[in-house]
């Protein structure tokens, strides 16, 4: 109960000052009545030592620095291990676990539609939003970016993207073809945006891929930081860090240009901690860990004229309170409907006294795509402590003392760790007792494309990188004991047509495959034998991620009258001609006019 006292009287606070801010001169001045924009910019995976400002003697990010200077920056700042948690929690102000994202793919990434995002909360108050890169949360109606609040979206769905320059990506739900590196792109599209919705109040999102493997960068980036002696991988992940700050750069230039960055709050912050081992201060683990190095981030907030400039905050806050934050900061009217973890920071961040002591528990899970979900691995950062569970084991950290986490003060503070431990695991059954695990695909006349990676493997079926990420596929299936199979949520009934991307080697053709719905089964031979090549790929080093291929065989399984509800569609090898049956890429439900 003391700790709900303490966030309810935090809460109070803001409501009076709000009205008021630091001008330049440090007189108070009243705050824009109208409501200020909002640029959101989220990097992929660049930890909190990825930045010159926080001591890295390699890397040079000029821009960054200064917004972080010329605002306030949240010195403990913390996200989810991984990429799609840390989203779910941006856009909704909820613990990840609340929301149906547990990881990272095989649908585990989506999050539950009846959601309120930042997007739906900005639209209903009046504002265009816009997002401009990596959702990450969810790539079928009604999961999608336009689904969930956003007027304009370009960029892409799944949790990574293959091709960085001159690729295709989804605008609006239609493949455009762009021109020119990656980040380049998503930027330019963000100032159009910004520049069409000038004249009205806008929320424009830009979750940049960078640094995100596979690790492609131009040339001139790249070669910065060899010249330095840094081997190839870090060479690319500092370049396309450099890159995305001048980026960067590029938006808060327009902002100045225009007049527009008086009314508009900028926010900066990364989704997890470092992709690899590499520099990252002293800080404890990298990606996927709960320990500070895997969920510490930075956090740069500017709004000119209103938020202190060069002000910092030590006072633990998280992804969570940056929903609440906004809706305060914004002058918004609340969505009714789901309760909000976090809190608003906005007292924090406009006032210039003292800090405060908030007593609140900052937890953090991660869930590797495998079920059920687990204790295992969480933590949580209070003001003075780190507490960590993993490996069926309780450990404790001093930070106030020990911000490396070398000494684990469990076996000493026996009583203290076991108190932590019942806080864990209250809080994880809280966040998880609505969490189903219901991942089925809505199918509606729209047709759908079911990649494989979401499908469901007997263990005989290998992918061919492994982990079955986004744009994996199958590489092997040998054996006619095993059989692949997805759950739909069929919202209108008909008939539809069902056919598959498919490989298949020559020699390897005439094995047979039945697709089966329900009572219906349809058999087809695989014919013919089609093999393509893989596409050439920039990377500076080999990637974690499965290659591309240049082009896919369809195969027609049969048409199908589905009924409403919710189906298995599988499909089971009948016969294998020689070797392998094939590499299948995704399944294909299109609708036909009766």
């Amino acid at each position: 109960m003391r700790q709900i006292s303490i966030v309810l009287l935090i809460l109070q606070f803001p409501l009076n000052i709000i009205a008021f801010a630091q001008d330049t001169e440090g007189k108070k001045s009243e705050i824009l009545e109208v409501h200020p924009n909002v640029v959101l910019i989220l990097a992929d995976d660049q930890g909190w030592g990825d930045l010159s400002l926080h001591g890295n003697p390699w890397i040079e990010t000029p821009h960054l620095d200064g917004l972080a200077r010329t605002g306030v920056r949240l010195t403990n700042f913390y996200v989810s291990p991984l990429c799609a948690p840390t989203r779910a929690s941006i856009l909704t102000g909820r613990y990840s676990l609340r929301t149906g994202v547990v990881s990272v793919s095989k649908g585990l990434e989506n999050m539950n539609t009846e959601e309120n995002t930042l997007a739906e909360l900005f639209k209903a108050n009046g504002y265009k939003t816009g997002i401009f890169g990596k959702w990450h949360n969810g790539q079928h109606y009604p999961n999608r970016p336009n689904d969930q609040g956003f007027d304009e979206f370009l960029g892409f769905s799944a949790g990574h993207w293959s091709n960085y320059f001159d690729t295709e990506l989804d605008h609006n739900g239609k493949a455009i073809k762009t021109k020119g590196y990656i980040t380049d792109v998503l930027t330019e599209a963000a100032i159009k945006f910004i520049e069409t919705n000038k004249e009205k109040p806008f929320f424009c999102y830009i979750p940049f891929n960078a640094p995100h493997s596979p690790h492609q960068v131009p040339d001139r980036y790249f070669n910065k930081y060899k010249a330095k002696g840094l081997n190839d991988e870090i060479a690319s992940i500092y370049g396309m860090v450099d890159n995305m700050d001048e980026n960067v750069g590029r938006i808060l230039n327009y902002l100045n240009k225009t007049g527009l960055e008086k009314n508009t709050v900028v926010i900066f912050l990364s989704d997890n901690g470092p992709n690899g081992t590499r520099y990252n201060g002293h800080l404890k683990g990298i990606k996927g860990s709960v320990h500070e190095g895997g969920v510490k981030v930075p956090f740069f907030i500017r709004w000119k004229d209103v938020v202190p400039s060069g002000k910092t905050v030590s006072t633990p806050a998280a992804h969570i309170d940056i929903y609440p934050t906004l809706l305060e900061l914004c002058k918004l009217e609340p969505l009714s409907g789901k309760s909000i973890d976090g809190i608003s920071l906005a007292s924090l961040i406009l006032q210039n006294g003292e800090e405060m002591k908030s007593n609140r528990n900052l937890f953090a899970h991660v869930n590797f795509m495998t079920l059920p979900i687990t204790l295992n691995a969480g933590s949580f950062r209070n003001d003075q402590y780190r507490f960590v569970f993993e490996k069926d084991s309780p450990h404790l950290y001093d930070l106030e003392k020990d911000s490396a986490q070398l000494q684990d003060l469990s076996p000493r503070m026996t009583n203290q760790t076991e108190q932590f431990l019942i806080q864990y695991k209250q809080w994880f059954t809280t966040v998880t007792s609505d969490l189903t695990l219901d991942r089925s695909t809505i199918l509606s006349p729209a047709g759908v494309e079911l990649p494989v990676y979401e499908a469901i493997l007997t263990p005989g079926i290998k992918f061919k990188e492994g982990h079955g990420w986004a744009h994996d596929w199958v590489e092997k299936w040998d054996s006619t004991q095993d059989s692949i199979y997805w759950e739909i949520d069929c919202i209108k009934s008909g008939k539809y047509r069902i056919e598959l991307d498919y490989l298949c080697k020559p020699g390897d053709e005439g094995s047979r495959i039945e697709c089966s719905l329900g009572n219906i089964k349809k058999e087809v031979a695989v014919n013919p034998a089609f093999y393509s090549k893989q596409i050439p790929s920039p990377d500076r080093v080999p990637r974690k991620e499965a290659y591309e291929m240049s082009e896919w065989k369809k195969l027609l399984l049969g048409a199908f009258t589905i009924p409403e509800g919710k189906h298995l569609i599988k499909i089971k090898a009948r016969q294998v001609a020689k070797a392998n049956v094939a590499e299948i890429k995704c399944l294909r439900v299109v609708f036909e006019d009766n």
